[in-house]
């Protein structure tokens, strides 16, 4: 038997591709972002929800993050619980500078119909797929047979001192910020600048979309949707202090056989502190 799930099964999966889709959205939130000392915790929430820092739907599994240190060596995840609704988790920080707790995959992914005109999804939510792995469980011949490279990334920062950048190096795998400003040093009344990168390269054309905490208690959500300029750069600014989610998602024709599409979304929370 071909190894797929039903649409219907799946659809979170398509959500998180579609990022401006007002569907699910996940974000990895900290308490705060900067600390002093010489050592300090942080905790954090991490999850899947209808709005964002307003746990409603499930709870992301924290195992599947990873942290690194300023010196780039792999930091535990501590205290960790998953809920109903969000899991939560605690990091030490016992080195000066900037940690990142992220998330990155990339996978191959095809719809298709059945000949009794059923809609399936390969590989099922959460998983990955590779080339081989698809010619071995999708029908080649399937009617409406539609192949996507995806890659997916969630990230936050948190730092103990001043802000150090040995975290933000590119990797060269899928939609990638590069941060002009440092995420832990933005401040309302300044200029924030990023910089988006598909596969190593500048992703012009990437649609992002900015919402602040506290959109529960707002009539709208009052997102700013920007697109990055030739150079994969957007600049930002902001009133208001708080915490803010950036979601941004790049699509182009340059995927390899068998895939015909490439599609990348990305995920940052960030706090912009009072000048």
């Amino acid at each position: 038997m071909k190894k797929s799930l039903l649409i219907g099964a799946t659809a979170l999966a398509l959500t998180l591709a579609s990022p401006f889709s007002q569907a699910h959205r996940v974000w990895i939130k900290p308490s705060t972002t900067s600390v002093s000392g010489d050592s300090e915790w942080i905790t954090f929430d991490v999850a899947v929800a209808n709005g964002i820092f307003h746990p409603d739907h499930f709870a992301y599994p924290a195992e599947r993050l990873s942290v690194v240190s300023p010196s780039g060596n792999p930091v535990d995840i501590q205290n960790q619980q998953k809920l109903r609704y969000r899991s939560v988790f605690d990091v030490e920080l016992t080195e000066s500078g900037t940690y990142k707790v992220f998330n990155a995959s990339q996978s191959l992914v095809a719809f298709w119909k059945d000949e009794d005109g059923e809609r399936h999804f390969w590989p099922g939510r959460g998983k990955t797929g590779t080339v081989e792995e698809f010619y071995e469980a999708v029908p080649q011949d399937a009617n409406d047979l539609n192949v996507m490279e995806t890659a997916n990334r969630l990230e936050t920062y948190v730092t103990l001192g001043a802000p150090t950048a040995d975290n933000n190096k590119l990797t060269g795998k899928g939609l990638e910020l590069k941060a002009l400003t440092h995420p832990n040093d933005a401040y309302t009344g300044e200029p924030i600048d990023f910089q988006f990168f598909m596969s190593g390269d500048k992703a012009q054309g990437t649609k992002v979309i900015v919402v602040k905490d506290g959109e529960k208690y707002r009539d709208t959500a009052g997102g700013i949707e920007v697109t990055a300029d030739k150079e994969g750069k957007i600049s930002l600014q902001f009133d208001e202090p708080g915490m803010y989610w950036l979601e941004a998602e790049y699509e182009d024709d340059k995927a390899k056989a068998p895939a015909k599409k490439r599609r990348a979304s990305y995920v940052l929370v960030f706090e912009v502190l009072p000048l």
